[in-house]
């Protein structure tokens, strides 16, 4: 089934489903008291934490989603990171691209309602902000085009994928691949009042040994004048992210812009600006992202380094991270919040500082120390609402005793 219309979707036609549950509401967004950041992702990519499964019915769904958001609302939480446009696909009506196969199990299906539009209503009625967080370059994670709804992008255009380590990805180096996934995304900026847009940390893909990620066409017709393919490369995902910003504000001035990048922009043996780690990943070599850049030159509202990692690890030191990033924020506009493992506590497979419940606590409690530092965002949902050990309990009881607005 191929793509519906934004008319048969009205939320008008939906308010059976869209009703407002008032088992947490509250009366309208909170104002006055403490600003800072408290968020969670909530992700749906391979049905991580919603929907539970796919082919639910949208009764279920609306459930189970709502079930969410009322959990970030015990938890004194503020916004919810909601992914909505996971690998080339949506949450929502979309003019662009097919329905999300994680709703019904099959790409391009409709749902019978419309998760966008609802979470939006239903974070708002309870003073929550909600921000429509999107994959920009991720189509699927297997390499089969056909595989695709016939009506995939990426099926009318297939000059504009790349296989690579097991995944398809639109390649970033194409110019009018860049237009069409903002288009894409603005779609939802444009519909409904969403409170921002998030990015998470994939730009170009992670490494993969042994494997190259296929742009020679793109890079002979568009890379002239750069030095090296790796700068060409970062250029491309800067343009991204500027017009991106730009586009943002021109369609809704209030909505936010940010990014949650991995935590390491570079490490300083390799560069002298870098943070004093030793990660085997670094974004500015790695995934082509210059994130050091973007927030220095304040081309994000907010940036999220996703600093998953225990304060005394030796190759990334919490602590030492969340200093270099408020070194970096210092002196420009971008807000800094910080991404935090929650998935992490209590997981016996994890190092044994995650498994003492104030870890995430003492988090909170060094990163306080730094006036740049304006919040934190946790992921993700399944773990706020699981709560495996207890670590999120202890941050609402030492840190979130009472509510707090997200910083503007």
């Amino acid at each position: 089934m191929g793509r519906v219309t934004r008319r048969a979707f009205t939320l008008a036609a939906l308010s059976a489903l869209t009703t407002a549950s008032t088992a947490a509401a509250v009366p309208e967004r909170r104002r006055g008291g403490k600003t800072e950041m408290r968020g969670m992702w909530l992700a749906t990519v391979a049905n991580r934490d919603w929907p539970s499964r796919p082919g639910l019915g949208a009764a279920e769904q609306r459930r189970e989603l709502i079930r969410h958001l009322d959990t970030a609302v015990r938890n004194r939480l503020n916004a919810v990171f909601f992914q909505v446009r996971p690998t080339a696909d949506a949450l929502w009506p979309s003019s662009y691209e097919p329905w999300s196969q994680v709703l019904t199990g099959t790409q391009g299906r409709a749902p019978g309602w419309d998760p966008l539009g609802t979470a939006v209503q239903e974070a708002h009625d309870r003073g929550l902000e909600l921000h429509a967080w999107c994959n920009p370059y991720r189509i699927a994670n297997h390499t089969d085009a056909e595989r695709l709804v016939s009506s995939h992008p990426a099926r009318r255009n297939p000059g504009w994928a790349v296989a690579y380590g097991g995944k398809l990805y639109y390649n970033p180096g194409l110019p009018e691949v860049r237009s069409f996934v903002q288009d894409a995304m603005l779609d939802a900026v444009r519909k409904y009042p969403v409170d921002g847009v998030h990015f998470d940390d994939y730009f170009y893909p992670y490494p993969v040994a042994g494997k190259s990620f296929d742009d020679d066409t793109a890079y002979a017709a568009h890379g002239g004048g750069f030095d090296s393919r790796a700068a060409w490369r970062r250029h491309n995902i800067d343009l991204l992210v500027r017009e991106t910003a730009q586009r943002i504000k021109e369609i809704r001035p209030a909505a936010s812009f940010g990014v949650s990048p991995f935590g390491v922009w570079r490490n300083a043996g390799t560069d002298a600006r870098g943070s004093d780690t030793r990660a085997g990943v670094q974004t500015y070599d790695d995934l082509y992202a210059d994130t050091r850049t973007w927030v220095r030159e304040g081309w994000l509202d907010y940036v999220c380094p996703q600093l998953y990692w225990n304060i005394g690890l030796p190759a990334a030191d919490y602590a030492k991270l969340v200093s270099w990033w408020a070194r970096t924020a210092s002196g420009s506009r971008t807000r800094l919040y910080i991404g935090e493992a929650l998935y992490k506590a209590g997981d016996p497979a994890q190092p044994q500082a995650w498994q003492d419940p104030a870890e995430l606590s003492r988090h909170l409690t060094l990163a306080g120390k730094y006036s740049r530092v304006r919040g934190h965002v946790f992921f993700a949902a399944k773990d706020v609402a699981a709560d495996r050990n207890g670590a999120m309990a202890r941050v609402v009881a030492d840190h979130y005793r009472q509510p707090a607005r997200s910083p503007r």
